[in-house]
């Protein structure tokens, strides 16, 4: 229903774009500034419990029912030669819950290309984990196949899915690779480079949003 007490006007299906820490709320704010608002920010807090909850209360409110759900943020690579900055695009995600396929993860490949030149993009599985991973787990989790690790993606993933079909991405910027490993999560408030990634590819989220829209070939 509309404010007035109408039929609420038709429109395109919403874009929830989900992040977890303060540093990568600010990031996307401020490059929300412009003419291009269509979506709505969630930050869910830190962990895949406090994602999984925030996202179903979010998803639960009127007129959600339909959005398209991205999680983002920063993350950690697995894979040698990856570098602070550099952007990874899941095509799928995983968890103790199981994995989560990701929807047009090679258009969303290149628009984040497009949205970012210079910086390398890697596509491949994201994987999901309840703390900070470091050392030798993190080569145990690329032996797995997965590229990436953080926190909070496939938590939100799946919470999106698990009460039906909808559209479903995942992006992060690494700030912590394996030769580039941070001391504590505190210093990812020094990653000055994944920030200013991530304030300047919100533009992609709503070039790969609008895509959904498109007829299907």
């Amino acid at each position: 229903m509309s404010a007035a007490g109408g039929p609420r006007a038709p429109g395109p299906d919403p874009l929830l774009v989900a992040c977890a820490l303060r540093i990568e709320q600010a990031a996307l704010r401020s490059a929300g500034r412009g003419p291009a608002r269509g979506h709505t920010l969630l930050r869910t807090g830190m962990g895949p419990s406090a994602a999984e909850r925030a996202v179903g209360r979010a998803l639960g409110r009127p007129g959600m029912d339909r959005a398209a759900v991205l999680a983002t943020g920063f993350c950690a690579g697995l894979v040698p030669g990856m570098h602070p900055g550099d952007l990874v695009v899941a095509e799928e995600t995983r968890d103790p819950h199981g994995t989560v396929p990701c929807t047009g993860s090679a258009l969303l490949a290149e628009a984040l290309a497009r949205a970012a030149p210079g910086r390398t993009v890697h596509t491949g599985a994201l994987t999901g984990s309840d703390h900070v991973v470091r050392g030798q787990e993190r080569a145990q989790l690329r032996a797995t196949g997965a590229i990436a690790v953080d926190m909070e993606s496939a938590a939100t993933l799946w919470a999106a899915t698990r009460g039906g079909d909808r559209p479903v991405a995942a992006v992060r910027v690494i700030v912590d690779a394996p030769e580039h490993e941070l001391v504590r999560i505190g210093t990812v408030r020094g990653g000055i480079s994944a920030f200013r990634v991530l304030r300047a590819v919100l533009p992609a989220f709503h070039e790969w949003h609008r895509s959904l829209l498109l007829p299907r070939r």
